[in-house]
Order: C-alpha cells, then structure tokens, then sequence
C-alpha cells in the first residue's frame, strides 16, 4: 500500500487530503507543520509527499531541503503560491511537481499517482542495452542506478526518468512536449520552467563542466537529446 505524508496547516483542507486519499486505499499520515512533517517522515519513512510551503514554523522549502536530505520519495507542493519565481524556487529545492490552490482533487490524484508510477522499478524492453555508458557517467536502467567516476549518484524519481527518457533514445531530439508529458504525465506541455531546472540539476550531478555539457544536449526552441 501507497504510504502518503500530507503536510498541510488548513484542518479543512488536510482532513479532505485524508478522506480522498483513504478512499483511493492510500495509506496517509498528516501533519500541520514542517517539524512533525521531518518527524513523521523519519519514523515511518513516506512513499510521497503532499506539501504545503505556507506552514506556521517554517517555510515548505526547507521541509523539502530536509527531505532532500536523505530520501527520493516525490514530493508534490500544494500551494497558493503561484510565481514562476517560488514554483522554480521548490522545484530546484527538489520538489518533483507543483500544484496551485485551489485547485481540482481529480487532477492532484492524478498528478499523485503520476509520480508513484515514476518511483516503480520497470524492466527496460526487450533488445534494451541495460547498461548506458558516457564518458565517467554509467547508467543502470535495469538497476535504476547512475555512477559517475565509480561513484553512486543520487537521483530524485524525477530526475531518473528525465535522464532515462533520454538515454533510451541516444542521439535523438526529444521535444519539449514529450518530455514534459513523458516525465510528469499527459495534461503537460507549457511548463518548460520544469524541463530547465531539472535539467540544471542533472548537468550539476552529471556533467564535468555543467556550464558546457557534452551529455545532456539543450536544442534551442525545441527539446533535448543524449549524447553517449
């Protein structure tokens, strides 16, 4: 059973968190500020998160540096926060998506189970190689698992399968669009601000020189490609 963590201040709203989720067979634990949301995540470690970044002890953005900290699990921002500004801000923090209030409960269940699915180890096809290899960088699609210079890198679900999108189609352009709806589901496509800090945040991990990449290949206007 899916574990859910719903970190969120408003009782209201935090009880209709709990209500859907429960009825969806969700497991769900709540909290109504960052440090029991730190707490409760260490106790019994979470398989997503739902967070508010309006909390009364802290701001959500250092809930998600904590998280960050030690687990993968996606965490997905609720907030009536709605610059582009603060969205990249959680975004390059390490959330994986960002859902402004008020919003629909079907489209945040779907953009949750989104984000599970891309937590799940799947078996590459048949006829895949399994093991990726660029310069220092090797990439495990079997094992979901990136090494650079014999080293293991940590990865964040979202920034696994932005990478795996990529290296399981070498050379190729793969457009904005597909990108956006390969990674975090089908109702995106205009959110490019997604598609540039995580790809920040890739080159950061991945690439000698980030400033200059060899590997994670921008194409202005259009998309991005995998240089093996």
């Amino acid at each position: 059973m899916t574990r859910v963590l719903v970190v969120e201040d408003d009782p209201q709203l935090a009880r209709a968190f709990v209500i859907n989720l429960k009825a969806r067979t969700y497991e769900v634990e709540a909290a109504r500020d960052g440090a029991a949301a730190l707490r409760l995540a260490a106790s019994a470690p979470p398989d997503v998160v739902l967070l508010d970044l309006g909390l009364p002890d802290m701001d959500g953005i250092e809930v998600i540096r904590g998280l960050r900290g030690w687990t993968r699990a996606p965490i997905l921002v609720v907030s009536a926060r709605s610059t582009s500004d603060e969205k990249v801000e959680a975004l390059d923090a390490g959330a994986d998506d960002y859902v402004t209030k008020p919003f629909s409960m079907d489209e945040l269940l779907a953009r949750l189970r989104a984000a599970v699915r891309r937590t799940e180890t799947v078996a590459p096809p048949a006829g895949d190689t399994p093991v990726v290899s660029a310069g220092d960088m090797t990439v495990d699609l079997l094992a979901k698992k990136v090494t650079r210079g014999g080293r293991d890198v940590r990865l964040t679900p979202t920034e696994w399968h932005l990478l795996e999108v990529l290296v399981r189609n070498p050379g190729l352009l793969i457009t904005q669009k597909q990108l956006l709806q390969e990674v975090w589901g089908p109702t995106y496509g205009t959110q490019t601000n997604y598609l540039r800090v995580y790809m920040a945040q890739l080159r950061r991990k991945l690439e000698a020189d980030p400033s200059h990449p060899r590997h994670l290949i921008t194409v202005p206007g259009m998309g991005y490609r995998f240089e093996p």
